[in-house]
């Protein structure tokens, strides 16, 4: 099952030939036999988040019988939603949420807070009033509910599941970052969905019964199987400079313990000058220097007031303080990124996590490893966390290829709606969604050499 078929094509170029207030709807009645002068509805009550079920908050890692580990650095909590980000169908349901949001717009929108209002449960007042009436606009309180002035369980409710959709702590109570994203007009919502469904609609994704989805603005992972998400992962993204790349392609292999090959352009930016001023820096990061032939080359021969160590390959060894960390899942794909391990784990604790180059690192990488390799056996039979473990352990450098690799897609969706109607937003942090006069430019593109494991490969 894919996305290109004939009705989505269709919208999808009705979405690239309208403005912000353009034909959005038009396609959409063309589409779903839906006239563009019927009255505008309130968005749905958003369904509460599945009770029970899986468990999807991050999981510490469970140590091999017998080892000695490191406490496990925190993570921040996410949403334990079972609802996929991408499925076959979120292309439809964006363009119908595009729809209903830019007509909520067109008949004045919904209210909107005082810089600087903090509400919380027990609070009394007209401005939870007004917390009523904007969350009922958007279906997260009941219609027949927004009116009172108190803030009640059911409006602590209805709070959760704004911050719930909008990828936020959920606290229940309204302050800064809650209160930002409450006042964000509808029309930037519409161009928010409206963009996302125009960058799916050229998508070609092969849905699977396993496959992995990771939506850059979450910054998360999602393992998803048979229609659920299974395993929900936080991650690390790449900076607003170094974005990380929209990628649809195969997850083939799983590395353990990997080799990392320096990028050019970090050796020029970081490695010449930190053995400028710390000579012994190289054999600190356990990193070694290769000549053409693969001979090792004694770091105290060359030049460092110069650029000549980029005519050199500069390998780090396998290790904790490896790059990659101790495990780099392959990906082929023409932007030579990947998802790995990551030394720096007390990133994961941070609501912000885009500080990569480009890469996806994701928190407890042995449990995404593990999933990935169900159905590949192992010298000892199938692949267990515990098996992984003692793999990681041995500091050998492993490639193992997946018996059937599992489709993944990188995403790029502020704005996107699930089946039952839920529609989630999460920041524009590479500011695609803004409309521009001049063409984007060509996203920065890692270094192929950085890519690298056990051996180079032409991707």
């Amino acid at each position: 099952m894919t996305y290109g078929n004939a009705k989505r094509l269709c919208l999808g170029l009705a979405l690239l030939s309208c403005s912000a207030f353009g034909s959005v709807s038009g396609a959409l009645a063309a589409a779903e036999n839906i006239s563009p002068a019927t009255p505008v509805q309130a968005l749905p009550s958003i369904p509460a988040p599945p009770a029970g079920g899986m468990n999807l908050r991050p999981k510490a890692a469970t140590p091999a019988s017998g080892k000695s580990v490191e406490k496990a650095a925190p993570v921040v909590s996410i949403s334990q939603d079972s609802r996929p980000t991408l499925d076959a169908s979120t292309f439809i349901n964006t363009m119908r949420a595009a729809w209903t949001y830019k007509r909520i717009a067109e008949t004045g929108g919904w209210p909107s807070l005082p810089a600087g209002t903090v509400l919380k449960a027990g609070d009394k007042g007209p401005l939870v009033e007004t917390l009523r009436q904007r969350l009922a606009s958007e279906g997260d309180l009941s219609a027949d509910l927004n009116t009172g002035t108190d803030f009640d369980s059911q409006l602590t409710k209805a709070v959760k599941r704004f911050q719930a959709r909008h990828g936020l702590p959920e606290s229940g109570a309204v302050r800064a970052r809650t209160l930002e994203a409450l006042n964000v007009p509808a029309l930037t919502r519409h161009r928010q969905l409206t963009a996302s469904a125009q960058r799916l609609a050229g998508s070609t994704f092969s849905f699977g019964e396993r496959y992995v989805v990771v939506n850059i603005p979450s910054a998360a992972v999602e393992a998803v199987e048979r229609g659920q998400v299974a395993r929900r992962f936080v991650a690390i993204a790449g900076k607003v400079d170094r974005p990380s790349p929209v990628v649809e392609t195969r997850i083939t292999a799983v590395n353990l313990n990997p080799t990392w090959t320096v990028p050019v352009s970090l050796i020029k930016k970081d490695i010449i000058p930190h053995v400028r001023k710390e000579p012994g820096y190289l054999e600190r990061m356990k990193i070694r220097i290769l000549d053409a032939k693969g001979q090792e080359v004694d770091p105290r021969t060359l030049d460092w007031s110069t650029q000549n160590a980029v005519n050199y390959t500069l390998r780090q060894d396998p290790g904790a303080i490896n790059s990659l960390g101790q495990i780099r899942i392959d990906m082929p794909n023409k932007h030579a990124v990947y998802m790995h391990d990551t030394p720096k784990k007390q990133l994961f604790a941070q609501d912000a996590r885009f500080h990569s180059s480009g890469c996806v690192r994701v928190a407890d990488v042995v449990d995404f490893a593990e999933w990935l390799l169900r159905g590949t056996n192992g010298p000892a039979g199938a692949w267990t966390r515990d098996g992984l473990d003692t793999a990681i352990a041995n500091a050998a450098r492993q490639d193992i290829r997946l018996e059937k690799p599992v489709p993944v897609a990188w995403v790029y969706l502020t704005g996107y709606s699930t089946a039952d109607g839920a529609v989630h937003f999460r920041d524009d942090i590479y500011g695609l969604d803004t409309p521009r006069s001049d063409p984007l430019p060509e996203p920065q593109v890692v270094d192929v050499p950085a890519t690298a494991s056990i051996k180079p490969k032409r991707l």
